[in-house]
């Protein structure tokens, strides 16, 4: 397989990750400039995103089906791709536990939160633009790392924000005890994304561990 068949791979995961990080751009606009009533619209252009990823995700699948010689082993070439798509899916999950838990109010922890997600979309497709040259890239592993961070620092936001959400309810609140599940399972959506951005980095990682 020549190399410019080769970079169409690669190219296929940047796309992806180009993706993930608009998807990230759009959930912090979302939450920074929040109003109830146009969460509907909201949901409809972040599935818009997720629709992308998707048809990337089928495109990669469908050029490994095809092809007599991958650069990579299939295997681990199809394992990349779900991975980036599930960094889409689970940006899209927040805003689904924002519209299924009829959240009236963002606290300006979920905007710092979702934030820090975009920060780690944003490493990821850094990273994910060193592939093609991943034998011979310096960059690689030091980029590894920072996600790594970025993620260790999105599960303090985690723990912090949950802290200071129960600190300040008001136990007198019927409604209290809701509001705590609510904003638990929102923050735990958005650790869930840095989560995701960190598998990519493991299985970036693996993949040059074992093809250098």
């Amino acid at each position: 397989m020549s190399n410019k068949s080769n970079e169409g791979y690669f190219q296929i995961y940047v796309e992806h990750a180009e993706v993930a990080v608009a998807a990230s751009e759009y959930l912090c606009q979302c939450l920074k400039t929040f109003r109830p009533e146009d969460i509907a619209t909201m949901l409809v252009e972040m599935h818009e995103y997720e629709h992308k990823g998707d048809d990337l995700r089928h495109k990669m699948a469908a050029m490994l089906a095809k092809a007599f010689v991958t650069p990579l082993e299939r295997e681990d070439m199809a394992e990349l791709s779900q991975n980036i798509d599930s960094v889409v899916d689970s940006i899209e999950e927040v805003l689904q536990y924002v519209y299924m838990d009829c959240v009236e109010t963002v606290f300006e922890d979920a905007v710092t939160f979702a934030t820090k997600v975009n920060e780690c979309c944003v490493l990821m497709k850094e990273l994910l633009e060193e592939m093609p040259t991943f034998r011979k890239s310096s960059k690689i592993h030091e980029m590894v790392i920072k996600i790594n961070h970025a993620e260790e620092e999105c599960d303090r936001l985690f723990l912090n924000a949950n802290y200071r959400f129960r600190k300040n309810l008001d136990v007198s609140d019927g409604k209290a005890a809701l509001s705590m599940v609510t904003w638990r399972e929102i923050y735990g959506a958005l650790e869930s994304c840095a989560d995701a951005t960190e598998k990519v980095a493991d299985t970036v990682e693996a993949i040059v561990m074992k093809n250098t």
